[in-house]
């Protein structure tokens, strides 16, 4: 109770005061404790203060056939205690993802003589040791086992690897990230090239050394290397250059046609356009199009960690799904990088995230990710509505979860759930602010447009949120505030709650935007284009089969249940995920079988069976549908403004 509300009469003044002091002792009481505590107190809190000297880093990544990197750090000390971290915050992960469990051997040693360490009792990611009076620098080996990924592919292959700073570096507890400087140099695999943002000093044989640069900076400028390398200018003339570095399974993959060219380069004017500015000295997509590198999408301020299949550019009409990704990540050098939420932002990579605006970072990234693929022609707008119609789809069928959370609450998957695989997806939900987000900046977009009679879009709140400060490379942070003072600044409205009713609410309205920009969600029993190529490619594409808005399953090609709708038909007819679809109707299973027989349905009143191997056994589950094969489609409202396609015209 604040001071000036206090009861006036003395017994109630005497029992307020009282209730104080005893509170005021308790909390005195807890924070001697908490100083006291040890988890807390071992690992020095990071100071905004330069540290002394130069660390040097090498990695020896040569070993192409066991994927082992090799560190050796050369860091100046001083005598007395020390500890070194290893990164477990990593950006773009928004989660405490940093694989500690994949280093080993380290040793440490002053003068050619060992150093004892000790691993922190509570901080697995925290090492100590005492520096002995007369010791200038410590010498750092270990290895970094790169091994499997989690999303079944490598890091380092016999034709190419990725390789993350973050993963084979300690560093000084105690300082800001920024205030550490690295002298950061690689060995590569005999003849590899390699593209990255940091600016190279020196080679000598395979091995690259690096201008200095802060830790920061570093564990945001990862490399891509290869066997077979390509670097294609994508802002010829432009101020700021930018390349497309690719690394391929086979110099066959590295092929570019002149309208593949053209679209790419069309990606980077037109991103230019929509925020007036750019937030690098240079920008590097770093390409990986491999069938055994693992894919990858993490953006950085002056590169990005991209990765799609080998045959990207060779069968190109056949890969619209997931040709918006480098425009994502591209993106996020302004939304993310230079603006960022200012609790995703921490001083160095072992204080923890908050990722409470993820749904602005990530969700108006994907907004725009999927604009920009269609501004630059690498989707016709045909394939952008039908891409846009699947995302729709599942706020409308496929997301009950949103009876139980809201989607701020989902911006804490990435710590939560790590990306791990899920067992009832629509239930749980998983990390939707990225499309939950990309569906309410569809409706700021319209909203906007309707407010000020298609006078100014959300085009003008990139410009003027994230395209401030040009040529500048200093996180500039953000809060919700911010964000709603800029939209009040390209069009007056009661903001704060417009976005609230979508973020902090139960079942929001996320399909509302279509409606404002001319466009409705229709169901019909054919695939788009568009969809169909999710199912048509060959492993270890994405291969997805989608029956999500009928009969209420996804699965892969040998019939894998890897999602049931939650209260859907099968899930209603006790289906599990991780079962195996066998027969359908006492036909093996195939996709075509499947199909003919919810078609087939729609005319009978006879459930589909089917017949699941689970947990080592066979059982047929009868699904009462009926409602024949539904497929998401867009359609125009007849008599509105068609915003929509005003959104993805290319600016001029």
């Amino acid at each position: 109770m604040p001071v000036a509300s206090l009861p006036r009469s003395p017994s109630g003044a005497r029992r307020t005061f009282a209730c104080l002091a005893v509170a005021l002792s308790m909390a005195l009481a807890t924070a001697a404790v908490y100083a006291q505590d040890p988890r807390t107190d071992l690992v020095p809190p990071p100071q905004d203060t330069p540290y002394a000297g130069t660390i040097a880093l090498h990695v020896d990544a040569g070993d192409t056939l066991q994927g082992i990197f090799r560190v050796h750090e050369t860091i100046p000390v001083k005598a007395g205690a020390l500890t070194l971290l290893y990164p477990q915050w990593i950006p773009g992960d928004h989660s405490p993802t940093g694989p500690i469990a994949m280093l080993a051997g380290l040793k440490l040693s002053a003068n050619g003589k060992p150093l004892k360490w000790k691993r922190d009792k509570y901080n697995v990611y925290a090492f100590h040791l005492d520096v002995p009076a007369g010791v200038t620098s410590v010498d750092a080996t270990f290895q970094y086992m790169s091994g499997r990924t989690d999303s079944a592919g490598f890091e380092i292959t016999d034709r190419m690897m990725d390789m993350e700073w973050s993963k084979v570096s300690l560093y000084p507890a105690g300082y800001f990230s920024r205030g550490i400087t690295f002298s950061p140099s690689v060995t590569l695999a005999h003849g590899w090239q390699l593209g990255t943002a940091l600016d190279t000093t020196s080679q000598s044989g395979d091995t690259t050394t690096f201008k200095p640069v802060t830790f920061n900076n570093l564990v945001d400028s990862p490399i891509y290397a290869g066997r077979y390398f390509k670097r294609v200018d994508l802002n010829p003339g432009g101020a700021a250059p930018v390349h497309l570095d690719i690394v391929a399974d086979a110099p066959k993959y590295l092929e570019m046609t002149p309208e593949q060219l053209k679209v790419h380069r069309a990606l980077v004017t037109q991103a230019v356009k929509l925020f007036g500015s750019h937030h690098y000295d240079h920008y590097d997509f770093l390409f990986s199009l491999s069938d055994v590198l693992a894919g990858n999408g993490t953006e950085h301020h002056q590169s990005s960690e991209d990765g799609m299949d080998a045959d990207y550019f060779t069968a190109w009409a056949d890969n619209a799904p997931n040709r918006d990704l480098l425009a994502h990540e591209y993106a996020h050098s302004w939304n993310g990088k230079f603006r960022r939420p200012a609790d995703l932002w921490t001083p160095n990579f072992n204080v923890p995230m908050g990722d409470s605006l993820l749904w602005v970072y990530e969700g108006q990234t994907q907004y725009w990710g999927f604009v920009l693929t269609a501004r630059a022609g690498m989707w016709t707008p045909q394939e952008y509505r039908d891409a846009l119609a699947m995302v729709a789809a599942n706020y409308d069928r496929n997301r009950a979860g949103f009876d139980w959370r809201t989607l701020e609450d989902t911006t804490n998957d990435a710590t939560a759930a790590r990306r791990s695989g899920l067992p009832y997806r629509s239930w749980q939900m998983s990390e939707d602010y990225y499309s939950g987000g990309q569906m309410l900046w569809l409706a700021v977009d319209a909203r906007i447009r309707a407010l000020t009679h298609d006078g100014k879009s959300l085009d003008d709140f990139a410009r003027a949120f994230f395209g401030v400060d040009n040529g500048s490379f200093v996180t500039k942070t953000y809060t919700f505030d911010d964000v709603v003072a800029a939209l009040n600044g390209v069009a007056k409205d009661d903001w704060a709650s417009f976005l609230h009713a979508r973020v902090d609410v139960n079942q929001p309205p996320l399909l509302s935007g279509l409606a404002a920009s001319g466009w409705k969600l229709v169901y019909t029993d054919q695939q788009s284009a568009y969809e169909k190529q999710y199912d048509s490619r060959p492993e270890p594409s994405r291969h997805m089969y989608n029956f999500a808005w009928s009969i209420g399953l996804t699965m892969n090609d040998k019939g894998e249940v890897n999602d049931v709708r939650w209260d859907g038909p099968a899930f209603k007819a006790g289906v599990s995920t991780g079962a195996t679809l066998t027969a359908v109707n006492g036909q093996t299973y195939s996709r075509d079988v499947l199909k003919s027989a919810i078609a087939a349905a729609r005319d009978s009143k006879t459930p589909i069976q089917l017949l699941l191997k689970y947990q080592g056994g066979y059982r047929t589950v009868p699904v009462d549908y009926h409602g024949g094969l539904q497929y998401p489609h867009l359609a125009r409202i007849e008599g509105a403004p068609d915003y929509l396609s005003e959104m993805i015209a290319a600016r001029k």
